[in-house]
């Protein structure tokens, strides 16, 4: 009898201990219990990873979504920026013309203005020159009446 023999004999012991108490039948309602619990957690984990698919599916879609928005956006702001500045262009442009014409016509109206007043003051240096020459010539009587109506006469004709 040597400790091979008593092991064995341990062995068997415990068996006949383990049977005796119910602890076989424990171990496999523990292990199965071990089992579903794993399997469920697996059922769950594979409901997360699909609700996860769908969820990067639908945030992919909105991400392509708003990014096609935002270049519809930016194209409608381009397409607005240009329109604002051709207006702006026109605009000005008008504001230019007219401003031009408007020089142009206070230019030909200080123009006109001017020779009008250089025609006049010659008119009036004419007429009394005209005068000075006349009385001067003829003598201060009866002739200086006729010479003053039409002198008269003159200024109304040229002014």
């Amino acid at each position: 009898m040597d400790n091979s023999f008593w092991a064995f004999i341990a062995l068997v012991l415990f068996f006949v201990i383990v049977w005796y108490a119910k602890a076989f039948p424990k171990m496999g309602k523990a292990l199965d219990d071990h089992g579903n619990r794993v399997r469920r957690e697996l059922d769950e984990a594979r409901a997360l990873k699909e609700e996860a698919k769908t969820q990067l599916a639908e945030y992919q879609r909105r991400s392509h979504e708003a990014e096609r928005e935002a270049q519809a956006i930016v194209a409608a702001a381009t397409r607005e920026a240009e329109a604002i500045l051709t207006d702006a262009r026109r605009r000005n442009e008008e504001y230019v013309t007219r401003r031009t014409q408007m020089a142009e016509a206070k230019i030909a109206q200080a123009e006109a203005e001017a020779i009008a007043e250089v025609k006049a003051t010659a008119v009036d240096l004419a007429i009394a020159a005209a005068g000075r020459v006349i009385a001067e010539k003829s003598a201060h009587g009866e002739s200086g009446r006729f010479i003053d109506q039409s002198l008269g006469e003159i200024r109304q004709r040229l002014n």
